[in-house]
């Protein structure tokens, strides 16, 4: 099974208003494994972003203004995801802007590229429902490291949702754990034969056997109308 963990950083929050991506960051898995193989991409969207993205992100229009545009990197893009089971945290979100990147260039939208889409926010909503889910907050709640984390960066971004998908999914601590999928063997069923075996007999002795009549005694007493083995012995 192949996933990668897509996470995008733009220059605000509408596409449909002009805003664009500024950053792609993809984490690739198989079999829930990584693989090493990654994608991060700096994009000049050629405009601004909004002072808000801006505190996010970090990155500067000037930092951005000689990185390639879209359409330079689209299918170096589209032949990473191709086939895969795409995991984004909010993916109505990315999508819209990846969705209008592509209809700038006349190609069929994103969902048209990959296996299938799957929204880490809603399996959290539904895990968690009523909490915060953020990723800092899922982070917090699943024992993820996200000391680094002082801009938001979507390559950084991928791989803190591919630590919190895989122990949401099956609780495993770390990526870097390896877990073998496969069930364990079981052990070989003992055929030993019991009968050859004479089971010792224990006896109890004088002091075990006071102790025991008493207590009987004492449970008689409290029952009132006399004990019921004892009764069902005497018939």
């Amino acid at each position: 099974m192949r996933l990668v963990f897509l996470d995008t950083e733009t220059t605000g929050l509408s596409p449909q208003s002009g805003d664009r991506v500024v950053e792609i960051g993809c984490v690739e898995l198989v079999d829930r494994r990584p693989t090493g193989r990654n994608l991060h991409l700096y994009l000049n969207p050629q405009r601004s972003s909004h002072p808000d993205a801006l505190r996010v992100h970090g990155l500067t229009e000037e930092f951005l203004s000689d990185k390639p545009l879209f359409e330079s990197v689209v299918d170096e893009l589209l032949d990473f995801v191709n086939g895969a089971e795409v995991v984004i945290h909010n993916a109505s979100f990315d999508t819209s802007f990846l969705d209008q990147e592509l209809s700038r260039l006349s190609r069929p939208k994103f969902v048209q590229y990959v296996d299938r889409i799957t929204d880490s926010l809603t399996m959290a909503r539904e895990l968690f429902p009523g909490k915060a889910n953020s990723l800092d907050a899922l982070c917090k709640r699943l024992g993820v490291d996200n000391s680094n984390r002082s801009f938001h960066g979507a390559l950084l971004d991928a791989g803190l949702l591919a630590e919190i998908y895989i122990r949401m999914t099956r609780g495993q601590k770390s990526l870097g754990v390896e877990v073998d999928d496969a069930p364990a063997a079981l052990d070989p069923v003992d055929t030993t034969d019991l009968r050859q075996f004479t089971p010792p007999v224990v006896v109890a002795c004088k002091e075990e056997l006071a102790s025991h009549d008493a207590l009987i005694a004492e449970l008689e007493k409290a029952a009132k109308t006399g004990a019921i083995w004892a009764k069902s012995v005497a018939h």
